[in-house]
């Protein structure tokens, strides 16, 4: 079967840097971190007190009051995040076969934070008495099944769960499924909501969290001093089209996606495989998808989470997949300013590598202090960077050894 081309024409977030992909845009240009003080509970108790919370969000401006009242916020943000990118794509619903139309929305944990609340609200008024939409709000599947039902798209709807590799797993997927001619546009991406007691005192026990108190201390990406990860919400949904379709309907397109790869460490539950084998396996068949070399890649957008074993490991791959390349290459974790999504984080890393390649500006790697003889890369040091490349990759990583990593490639249409 002959490959299709696919491109990106629509593009939408909702995450702790802005509200919509412009708002968010400027703040990341500018490295505005957006991590702060807990809000959504109080943390008097609780050894971690930093989040990278959503703010000022309003599901009524994007989503039906009373709809919105039957989401968990996650799925309020995919949904938001959602209509924003079909928007922004400016596709007619009418005009297009909506059995061509595929929804891959990622969500590593789903409503935890509803699972919490109905649990307690089980306790004190019986479980017969949870809300009848418990269930259904709960499900992490469910962000993609509201979002379909939202625009009414009917081609292949399905939800990879596979933490924070998701939201690139997401994208990749939708991509292959155009490429290959089973649809001819798809939604795609990630989102999470899971800044709860339950969800932050699970990843403190597992000494994943930084426990640090200064904003600008915490979520710092190959910093020798990086103590984990600052977890964060949000979505990140990005509008795939096969290239002709986009053409004949004279749609603006950010970049093209151009490779896919996936791979799976099997080697731990939370640990990554010695040198980071499984996450450049992933890369190297992200390039040999897109049929490109190595060295044709100007910039990464890293899963760079903070966690000593993950950055020191992504590092290690790259070096592997790229050899001396490595040491020219841009590489920056926009999760210094976003914290990590979990299963949203593949999607607005998505979002920011498109604009990356259209706008011709790298993200930076904000408050990298402290050099660590492990993570000896150029990450982008606390200002971006006014540079045009050609090919971009988004890579991420997650429990239970997944690994996934897309490419893109500037649109000089």
């Amino acid at each position: 079967m002959e490959k299709r081309r696919v491109v990106i024409t629509g593009l939408g977030t909702v995450n702790p840097t802005g509200n919509t992909v412009a708002e968010s845009w400027t703040a990341v240009k500018n490295g505005v971190c957006g991590v702060g003080p807990i809000t959504h509970y109080d943390t008097a108790d609780f050894k971690v007190k930093l989040a990278a919370e959503v703010k000022d969000f309003d599901p009524a401006e994007r989503v039906d009051k009373r709809e919105a009242r039957k989401m968990a916020r996650f799925t309020q943000f995919a949904v938001a995040a959602a209509a924003e990118a079909m928007a922004d794509s400016g596709i007619d619903m009418n005009a297009v076969d909506a059995t061509r139309f595929a929804t891959v929305i990622s969500s590593g944990i789903g409503g935890l934070p509803t699972i919490e609340e109905e649990h307690t609200k089980g306790e004190a008024k019986g479980f017969d008495r949870v809300s009848p939409f418990f269930v259904p709000m709960s499900i992490a599947n469910i962000a993609a099944g509201q979002v379909a039902i939202r625009f009414g798209l009917k081609g292949m709807c399905t939800s990879p769960v596979t933490a924070c590799a998701g939201g690139t797993n997401a994208i990749g997927d939708a991509f292959h499924r155009i490429r290959d001619g089973y649809e001819d546009y798809a939604i795609c991406g990630g989102t999470e909501s899971c800044i709860s007691p339950l969800g932050v005192g699970g990843f403190t026990s597992m000494k994943a969290l930084n426990t640090a108190t200064d904003p600008d201390r915490a979520s710092i990406p190959f910093d020798a001093e990086r103590g984990g990860f600052v977890i964060g919400e949000g979505a990140g949904m990005l509008v795939l089209e096969e290239l002709e379709h986009a053409q004949a309907r004279g749609a603006k397109i950010y970049a093209e996606v151009v490779g896919y790869g996936a791979t799976c460490d099997a080697h731990h539950i939370t640990a990554p495989a010695p040198g980071g084998e499984g996450g450049a396996r992933s890369m190297a068949l992200a390039i040999a998808d897109a049929d490109i070399r190595p060295e044709d890649i100007g910039y990464i957008n890293a899963h760079g989470t903070g966690t000593h074993l993950n950055d020191s490991g992504e590092t290690a791959a790259i070096k592997t997949v790229f050899g001396d390349h490595a040491y020219r290459l841009a590489v920056s974790s926009t999760k210094s300013m976003t914290g990590h999504l979990l299963g949203g984080a593949g999607g607005v890393e998505g979002v920011f590598t498109a604009l990356a390649l259209h706008d011709g500006f790298l993200p930076a790697t904000i408050n990298l202090k402290v050099p660590d003889p492990e993570c000896d890369l150029d990450y982008i040091p606390n200002v971006g960077r006014a540079q045009q490349v050609e090919y971009a990759m988004s890579d991420s990583l997650g429990f239970g050894g997944h690994n996934a990593a897309v490419i893109f490639k500037r649109w000089e249409g």
